[in-house]
């Protein structure tokens, strides 16, 4: 009988396997082979995880800022060196010279990319630095450089000082490059950060310990994924995540200091080969031909009276004898008296990095009387205060908030940009400069549109509150060479975020410095010298005191 049983069963399975085998060969669709897509160009940025909202900005916005920052791209990974733009064969001329030229003419230079046997590249992408130099007078000014996709580029040039002028290119990042930075810099922060926590430990000795730390965003979840791992600390206003490696003795309460660390560039050895100082910051083979300017009876038209909403043309001005003859509005030259009768009984806070904290060096120097207050705080990390009583000029400098890479400074004295405009009353006597790029180089785009979108917030919520606040934005200098990798070309993406992102509200300043420190006739550094930044404090203090 159990036998009979166990043969029914067995008769009963093998109909159910019939069954289902049938139903998924007829009634299902057929399950196709996986073909894994062909090679295409990394494009973080369009594929990123992160999504308009995380951000905080409309989907519109988002597809606006990719547009503003897309860039051509090789179609897949190059398998040879002597494949990538080689700055010896690559070379520039000017098109159809003349004999002479006026002040306010035009000239077009062609640039055009070989490969190191010699080849025309047959794509573009190659980030190209161009100007017009007169060593002897002073003068420069900038190029924008037009990329043709095809492997030929084209500069137009304004001719605005009478005399001679020469052309100048530099290859800042190969095209080839570029795709290695664009396939990276989605991924993860290239860079490490350290905390230090100070406290009783469980001996009641004191006891410090130095962790990792590191900004948390997106499906980033910092360096460590193991439950209860880290110590994080949250921005209310921006919702920002700092995150630190959990401490072995002591509890979250007791991290006192930060400190940046060293770079971790992801790059294969292959890879690497293409930001070798052969290959990256070199100038290019050109004509060098003298193009002679005479002077025009109708000269170019005198730019209007400084005020904010302004758009920046291209180019954005340019410098004769030293000086910065702006096109966007009518630039004024202060002295040491003016600078004080500007200032006066004025609130200045300088917000940002090192290159904003050349101003308020600049101004402890060049306005008498101004005196820095002994806060106790390294004369490098800030927060700085200076104050000159005679006339009621009170001056602030403080870093933004993270990621900063400073040398070792309390964790507290780190505020980001947007709690700092939260907590400032505004006013007609209030000016704020603040710039936001430069330690973001390291780190996702995505990170750095959602907190420009934070600080845009609190810049409306400011204006809002008190609309005669002077409020000027400052863009990111070129010159950002001392890694391994230089990053000029990441930097000018996020220069092309702030002004779009900016570029709606009227009652802001944008100063475009990047147009500065790119056309002087000194090599670039992404702290200008001294004659650079005095006439970036002629254009702010315009902007203050316009007449």
């Amino acid at each position: 009988m159990s036998d009979y049983r166990f043969g029914r069963v067995s008769l009963f399975l093998l109909a159910c396997f019939l069954i289902s085998a049938w139903l998924v060969f007829w009634r299902l669709p057929t399950v196709r082979r996986f073909h894994p897509p062909s090679p295409k160009p990394a494009s973080p940025r369009k594929a990123s995880i992160i999504s308009a909202q995380d951000m905080g900005i409309t989907l519109e916005e988002w597809d606006r800022l990719q547009k503003a920052c897309d860039w051509p791209s090789p179609d897949g990974e190059i398998p040879r060196l002597d494949q990538s733009t080689s700055p010896v064969h690559t070379t520039f001329s000017v098109e159809g010279l003349h004999e002479t030229y006026k002040v306010g003419d035009t000239i077009r230079v062609t640039i055009t990319a070989r490969d190191h046997n010699n080849n025309v590249k047959s794509y573009g992408g190659d980030f190209f630095r161009a100007k017009l130099l007169n060593l002897t007078l002073k003068a420069g000014v900038y190029g924008e450089v037009v990329d043709h996709r095809n492997g030929t580029y084209t500069v137009d040039f304004l001719l605005p000082w009478e005399g001679q002028a020469q052309a100048d290119v530099f290859l800042i990042i190969s095209s080839e490059g570029v795709h290695v930075l664009n396939k990276y810099f989605e991924s993860k922060p290239h860079i490490r950060y350290y905390g230090y926590f100070e406290g009783p430990g469980p001996d009641g000795v004191k006891t410090v310990e130095k962790v990792e730390c590191n900004v948390k965003w997106g499906s980033v979840q910092g360096l460590w994924s193991k439950a209860n791992c880290c110590c994080e600390y949250k921005d209310v206003q921006t919702g920002s995540v700092w995150q630190c490696e959990r401490p072995h003795n002591l509890s979250c309460e007791y991290w006192v200091y930060h400190e940046h660390g060293e770079h971790q560039f992801p790059a294969t050895p292959f890879e690497r080969q293409l930001f070798s100082s052969k290959l990256k910051n070199v100038g290019i083979t050109g004509e060098k031909h003298i193009i002679n300017v005479l002077p025009n009876a109708a000269g170019i038209g005198e730019p209007e009276r400084c005020r904010r909403g302004l758009s920046t043309p291209v180019p954005a001005g340019f410098y004769f004898q030293d000086v910065w003859k702006s096109f966007v509005c009518n630039t004024r030259r202060f002295n040491s008296q003016q600078r004080t009768s500007c200032l006066s009984n004025k609130i200045f806070y300088i917000l940002g990095d090192s290159t904003t904290r050349q101003y308020f060096e600049f101004f402890e120097r060049n306005v008498p009387g101004l005196k820095r207050m002994n806060l106790y705080t390294h004369h490098k990390n800030g927060p700085l205060m200076a104050v000159e009583l005679k006339n009621n000029i009170i001056m602030y400098w403080r870093t933004h908030g993270f990621p900063l890479r400073f040398p070792k400074m309390p964790a507290r004295d780190l505020h980001y940009i947007t709690s700092e405009m939260d907590h400032i009353a505004g006013g007609r006597e209030t000016v704020i400069v603040f710039t936001f790029s430069a330690h973001m180089t390291l780190h996702p785009l995505t990170l750095y549109i959602h907190r420009v979108a934070k600080i845009r917030e609190a810049v409306s919520r400011l204006l809002t509150r008190a609309p005669e606040t002077v409020i000027i934005i400052k863009s990111g200098n070129t010159g950002l060479t001392a890694m391994e990798f230089g990053n000029d070309w990441y930097s000018r993406q996020l220069n092309t975020v702030l002004r779009e992102m900016f570029r709606d509200i009227d009652n802001v300043f944008y100063m475009d410095v990047w147009q500065m420190t790119s056309c002087h006739y000194t090599p670039v550094n992404i702290h200008p010298i001294n004659v650079i930044i005095s006439n970036e404090i002629d254009m702010i203090l315009s902007f203050v005191c316009p007449s």
